[in-house]
C-alpha cells in the first residue's frame, strides 16, 4: 500500500472506543479523510452543532467536517478505504444488516470489537471472511492494553495491530500514532482477537471477586491463572510461537482486570455485590462484553475442551445463576 497516498476510513460506531478511535486518527498526521457513523441521530447532530459526542467522552472536541458524520452507513462504507468496525459485537449483526458483501469489496477492515458475534460464535475476523467475503489479508485486529477513558486524557498508551499482511499492519499502525500512542504490529490475528475476548471474562472474574470481598492477594492469583488459561486456549484454537509476556496478550488483560475504568470489571463487581444481570447492565448504561463473549466461548471450547475454570465459574455465575461466593469459593480451590 502507498504510504504517500491519501487515505480515507470510516469509523462505525458510537460509544467512548469510537470516540477515542476518532480522536486517534484526527491527532495523528497522517494526511485521511475520517467518516464517521453512529445509530443515534440526536447524537450525530449534536456533534456536528457542537464538536462534542453527548454520551462518551464528552471532553473530547470532535474535528470532522459536520457532512463526514452519518446515519447514513452504507453511503459512509463506500467513502472509506478503511472500515473500522467499533460496536459490540452483540450488535453487530444488527448494525451490518443492510451491508453486503459487495460494500465490502476491496476495503481494509479492522475490529476494534473486543467479543465474539452470537449465534455464530465467531471471532469478528471469522465472520466477516465467512458472512462478508473479506479476505483475511484485508482484515485488522486492534489490540491494547488502551482504555478510551485514558485516550481522551492524552495519557501514553500502547496498542498493537494485528494482520497477515505486515505492510498492511504498519500502514494503519502509523495512521494511528500520536505523541501519547505507540504502536506495535504482529501477524497474530487469531490469538490478539481472542485474547482481547478473553480478558474481558477475565475483568469480569476479577470484578465478582473484588465485590465479594477477595483482596489484592487473590486478584495476582486469579490473574496469573487467567494468562495461563489464555495461553492454553490460543494455543488450541490456533498453535503458532507467540510470547503470552507481550502486551498485546499479558498488558491487556492486566488493564482491564484492574483498572477503574473496565466497564467488565465494574459490571463483575455489581455481580458480585447482588445485582442481577438485568440491574446491573441498565445502570451501567454501557456494554460489558465479557457477559456475552463468556456465554459464546462456553460454547466454542465444546469443541476445544481447554480446561478454563475461571470461564467456567464465570459462566456458571452469568448463566446458570449460581452463588458468586460460592463458585468463587469453589475455584478458588482449583487455583495455584
Amino acid at each position: 500500500m502507498d504510504i504517500t497516498e491519501r487515505k480515507s476510513i470510516t469509523v462505525v460506531g458510537g460509544g467512548s472506543w469510537a470516540t477515542a478511535n476518532i480522536k486517534m486518527l484526527s491527532d495523528n498526521t497522517v494526511a485521511k479523510d475520517i467518516y464517521w457513523w453512529m445509530r443515534n441521530e440526536q447524537a450525530v447532530e449534536h456533534i456536528q452543532q457542537f464538536k462534542h459526542n453527548p454520551n462518551y467522552l464528552s471532553s473530547v472536541e470532535i474535528r470532522l467536517p459536520a457532512q463526514n458524520i452519518s446515519t447514513d452507513l452504507k453511503s459512509l462504507i463506500a467513502k472509506g478505504q478503511f472500515i473500522l468496525l467499533n460496536v459490540p459485537a452483540a450488535f453487530l449483526k444488527e448494525a451490518l444488516k443492510d451491508i453486503t458483501p459487495d460494500d465490502f469489496k476491496g476495503k481494509k477492515v479492522i475490529s476494534a470489537i473486543k467479543g465474539i458475534v452470537p449465534d455464530e460464535n465467531q471471532i469478528i475476523g471469522e465472520f466477516l471472511n465467512q458472512h462478508y467475503r473479506v479476505p483475511f489479508e484485508n482484515l485488522l485486529v486492534i489490540s491494547g492494553p488502551c482504555h478510551a477513558e485514558e485516550v481522551a486524557l492524552e495519557k501514553l498508551s500502547y496498542l498493537t495491530i494485528a494482520s497477515p499482511d505486515h505492510e498492511l499492519a504498519a500502514c494503519f499502525a502509523g495512521m494511528l500514532q500520536t505523541r501519547y500512542i505507540k504502536t506495535n504490529v504482529s501477524d497474530d490475528i487469531y490469538g490478539t482477537e481472542y485474547a482481547a475476548v478473553l480478558k474481558n471474562i477475565y475483568a469480569v472474574a476479577s470484578g465478582i471477586c473484588h465485590g465479594i470481598g477477595y483482596g489484592d492477594n487473590f486478584q495476582a492469583v486469579l490473574i496469573s491463572n487467567a494468562i495461563r488459561e489464555i495461553e492454553l486456549f490460543l494455543d488450541a484454537v490456533h498453535p503458532i510461537d507467540r510470547d503470552i509476556k507481550e502486551s498485546a496478550y499479558l498488558g491487556d488483560l492486566m488493564v482491564t482486570a484492574y483498572s477503574q475504568f473496565s466497564r467488565n470489571r465494574t459490571f463483575g463487581n455489581m455481580i458480585g455485590k447482588g445485582y442481577t444481570v438485568k440491574s446491573a447492565q441498565l445502570e451501567m448504561n454501557m456494554v460489558a462484553e465479557g457477559y456475552y463473549a463468556v456465554n459464546c466461548l462456553h460454547q466454542v471450547n465444546k469443541l476445544y475442551k481447554v480446561n478454563m475454570p475461571i470461564c467456567r465459574a464465570v459462566y456458571a455465575i452469568l448463566y446458570q445463576k449460581r452463588s458468586p461466593v460460592l463458585e468463587m469459593r469453589h475455584l478458588a480451590e482449583e487455583l495455584s
